[in-house]
């Protein structure tokens, strides 16, 4: 089938916290360095925001680094954690206030030098995909993404959005259009845990298993040599990474 395409050096699959950041880091890194980069973000919801509905407490130190100025940029962070609780349910109708002194450090969300805050992580993805936008990220709300384009080398090349106009019983409609190709360098998948085409990745390029700590440790080595060349200057290293399998290179 052939499918309208456009071309990235970035796409995102996911306007979520996690997507919106990197989206707006790499935008930032770009300002820095004076280059040019296109990043696309697509969010199957009909607004950003629109499928993250959690209620969350949000310690705002990684929202400081990527932002520093997050309280005059109006960062929707406006009830601040004053006292925190926590209780062990023991059945339907009672439960058994825990000391403070037995509760991990890591649970206190107030006393340890931060103030977190109570906020809507709906409202949080608004408000990054608003600062996404004005760093000059391209977010397409309302386009699923439906599959990772993969070439014969098992390269992923971008995704393809879903088709639109599709009957119920899987016939194409009256107003049918097929999904665009959206062709990146680099392709982001933010999807979530249980987002479908990251199952599909896992599965396809064996992710899920076990891997031998040499391999972890050469990831890391060779991770730190990257940093290093960045800091060095533009075109400091150009670095392949290869997995190997037992008995063979993947």
């Amino acid at each position: 089938m052939e499918r309208e395409s456009m071309d990235f050096d970035v796409v995102i699959v996911g306007a979520g916290p996690s997507g919106l950041a990197a989206a707006c880091r790499l935008m930032q890194q770009a300002q820095a360095a004076e280059r040019e980069l296109s990043v696309c973000v697509v969010e199957k919801g009909s607004e950003v925001g629109a499928h993250i509905l959690s209620g969350a407490v949000l310690e705002p130190r990684a929202l400081a680094e990527l932002f520093p100025d997050w309280a005059e940029r109006g960062a929707p962070l406006n009830t601040a954690v004053t006292r925190d609780d926590l209780y062990l349910l023991k059945d339907a109708e009672k439960a058994q206030k825990l000391p403070g002194a037995l509760v991990p450090k890591s649970l206190h969300n107030v006393g340890h030098g931060t103030q977190n805050y109570i906020i809507s992580a709906g409202n949080l993805c608004r408000w990054l995909g608003e600062q996404a936008e004005a760093l000059g990220v391209e977010i397409f709300p309302g386009f699923a993404a439906q599959e990772a384009l993969i070439d014969e080398d098992g390269i992923v090349r971008g995704i393809v959005t879903g088709d639109m106009g599709v009957a119920a019983d899987g016939s194409e409609g009256a107003n049918y259009m097929p999904g665009m190709e959206l062709r990146a360098k680099y392709t982001l998948f933010c999807e979530g845990a249980r987002g479908h085409i990251g199952k599909r990745l896992i599965e396809r390029f064996d992710l899920g298993r076990p891997r031998p700590a040499a391999l972890c440790h050469r990831l890391q080595g060779a991770v730190g040599r990257t940093r290093r060349a960045a800091r060095a200057g533009p075109g400091g290293a150009r670095l392949r990474l290869a997995a190997h399998r037992q008995g063979g290179r993947r």
